[in-house]
């Protein structure tokens, strides 16, 4: 296995931070979703007033007028709304970036678990006490730790184990940590992945009103990032953007 390499330039986000970008990117998403949405109101009202200021002209005749000048109004609305859209969206990318950069430190339950205890006094008189304790003392102290949900215990003990030959380890470190962080550790991993599919949905969206084109590799991500978030499943995403979309 190779060596780990530490990514000394990433930010840090507690867990509380990394639930308040979310929330952030929730508004923005929803701010720019009504934007679209009423430009979109503006066209049909915009094409109805046409069409019933045109009804006296030949039908062949009067689509293409209609269709001219729906175009054109849409093109304007779009103008008129640009600053709004692309400060939203710019944003948007800027929160983004922060949280896929601190997302390297919640790789795994076990780094949280050794970051969550480090400095504790207690967590290295543990490891003092544990240096020469043999598999089956080290496989009851998990199962005491585990049970206690004693954070400071399992981290001594994931310690101990990381420095035993993979086969004599008599417990895994990743179910021990996960026992302490694992619920957490899925929450935030879902929260990061959200993060990526609502700023992603946005752009899409965004590119769609600016361009009348979509992104086929985006929407593919998109798709993928979805799949990722319900086979996590540690919470259900609020569909608010898609309610609204719908009134």
């Amino acid at each position: 296995m190779p060596t780990p390499r530490a990514q000394l330039g990433s930010r840090w986000m507690s867990e509380t931070d990394i639930r308040t970008t979310l929330t952030r990117i929730h508004h923005n998403r929803t701010q720019h979703n009504k934007i679209l949405r009423r430009i979109t109101q503006q066209v049909e009202a915009h094409r109805n007033s046409v069409e019933n200021s045109l009804r006296v002209l030949d039908p062949g005749d009067r689509a293409s007028i209609i269709n001219k000048s729906v175009s054109g109004a849409r093109a304007e609305f779009v103008r008129e709304t640009g600053d709004a859209r692309m400060a939203l969206t710019r944003e948007l990318e800027q929160l983004r970036r922060s949280v896929q950069s601190a997302s390297t430190h919640y790789r795994s339950p076990v780094q949280m678990l050794m970051r969550d205890t480090l400095g504790s006094e207690r967590r290295s008189r543990i490891m003092q006490q544990i240096e020469t304790s043999g598999p089956a003392e080290l496989a009851s102290m998990a199962e005491y730790a585990a049970a206690k949900k004693d954070k400071e215990l399992a981290a001594a003990l994931c310690g101990r184990v990381a420095g035993m030959p993979r086969a004599d380890r008599p417990f895994s470190a990743g179910d021990l940590a996960d026992v302490m962080f694992g619920e957490l550790h899925r929450e935030l991993n879902q929260a990061l992945i959200e993060v990526d599919r609502r700023v992603l949905e946005a752009l899409e969206e965004e590119q769609i009103a600016s361009t009348g084109k979509g992104n086929a590799q985006r929407v593919l991500e998109i798709a993928m990032l979805k799949k990722r978030e319900a086979e996590i499943g540690a919470y259900r995403a609020d569909d608010e953007d898609d309610g609204e979309a719908g009134e």
